[in-house]
């Protein structure tokens, strides 16, 4: 669930509409819609005073990963098992992946520092 979605849940479940949970939290309907349509990507102190104004707290925790990664020998076996034209695929989506991660990256920080 996304932060819009979960901001909205909220919201409803205090039984309140947009307005009256920005005047709470002392900002503006539009704002509020746009966070919850996923238009915008609030900062961590905003979210904490969005949600701490419908009476909530946001709790964030880091968990380790599962082990359920391969080990870089089980890579490197499954990697010499592909034919050539297999290893060159693979290597063009990681490329494509690595592509829109970046550019996403870079939308990011271009969206962080317009503000």
């Amino acid at each position: 669930m996304d932060v819009g979605s979960l901001l909205r849940e909220a919201r409803l479940q205090r039984g309140l509409d947009q307005a009256q949970l920005a005047r709470r939290a002392g900002t503006t309907q539009t704002y509020i819609s746009r966070i919850e349509r996923g238009v915008v990507s609030p900062s961590a102190k905003t979210l904490t005073r969005l949600f701490a104004a419908l009476g909530r707290r946001i709790s964030l925790r880091i968990e380790p990963l599962s082990h359920g990664n391969a080990s870089e020998a089980r890579l490197r076996e499954d990697w010499r098992a592909l034919s050539a034209e297999q290893r060159v695929d693979e290597a063009m989506q990681l490329s494509e992946f690595l592509t829109d991660v970046a550019a996403a990256a870079a939308a990011s920080r271009e969206g962080h520092d317009a503000r």
